[in-house]
């Protein structure tokens, strides 16, 4: 007999779904049983694909939605809940980092504001309507937050990727701190580098690849699916007694909580 991650009759919310991580998290969620509602900006034909992929509207749903505010925030947790009818678990996986170095001060205020309204300011308002469901209806629920190595060892000429997902751990330790006596468990996934789109402009040349493979013990970039697994187990009954945690999936890159 094999053991399994089983999240039957789960319904589950992953920001920024259509493509990269989120994507293969929407796939592992479906296959363990639950019903997802993933949110995409602009990619409609891929979000399209992942439903059908995923088995259709019966298991799947996709939702257009910006997230650049709190608000934005609130009205896909309102959407979500509407489609399903119940929320168990928020994944917040979206997010920017502008792939142009910018130096402290050569940085836009505009890059700033638009980097901390998206990784952060939009979370804040998942979280604060995911919360006020979940304390609504009875039973464990899950969040997790999507961080980053940047977020613990700092990026230089990345300041304010770095600091938007520094404040991600910081909430994670916060909201666990409030919230696991009432059976809201808050966990985060920190991954380092990953074979995304994101990532590719990083990765498109060599002398790129092997300075970032340089500070990496295992010598590689991550798949996707090796980031989207610990998002799925910290959702799962068998991380029923982990709250406040800073799941690290960096290949050994930076060891801290």
């Amino acid at each position: 007999m094999g053991v399994e991650i089983s999240l039957a009759g789960k319904a589950v919310l992953v920001t920024g779904g259509s493509r990269g991580v989120g994507a293969q998290t929407v796939r592992l969620f479906v296959q363990a049983g639950a019903r997802v509602v993933f949110s995409y900006k602009s990619s409609q034909d891929a979000a399209a694909a992942l439903v059908t992929a995923c088995g259709g509207p019966d298991h799947c749903r996709a939702v257009q939605q910006e997230l650049g505010s709190a608000e934005d925030g609130r009205a896909l947790v309102d959407a979500a809940t509407g489609i399903w009818g119940r929320l168990d678990a928020l994944v917040a996986n979206h997010g920017v980092w502008p792939s142009q170095d910018a130096s402290i001060d050569t940085m836009a205020y505009g890059q700033w504001s638009e980097t901390i309204a998206v990784n952060l300011d939009s979370v804040f308002g998942l979280v604060k309507a995911a919360v006020a469901h979940f304390k609504a209806r009875p039973g464990t629920a899950h969040i997790v937050l999507v961080a980053s190595t940047a977020a613990q060892r700092g990026e230089a000429f990345h300041a304010d990727y770095a600091a938007s997902k520094g404040a991600l751990i910081a909430l994670t330790k916060s909201l666990s701190s409030e919230l696991a006596s009432q059976g809201i468990l808050v966990n985060c996934v920190a991954p380092g580098w990953i074979a995304t789109d994101m990532s590719a402009p990083a990765l498109a040349t060599e002398a790129g690849r092997n300075n970032i493979f340089a500070t990496i013990p295992l010598g590689r970039v991550a798949t996707t699916a090796e980031i989207a697994g610990p998002i799925l187990f910290l959702c799962s009954p068998w991380a029923g007694f982990i709250s406040g945690e800073i799941m690290n999936v960096n290949g050994g890159a930076v060891l801290v909580g």
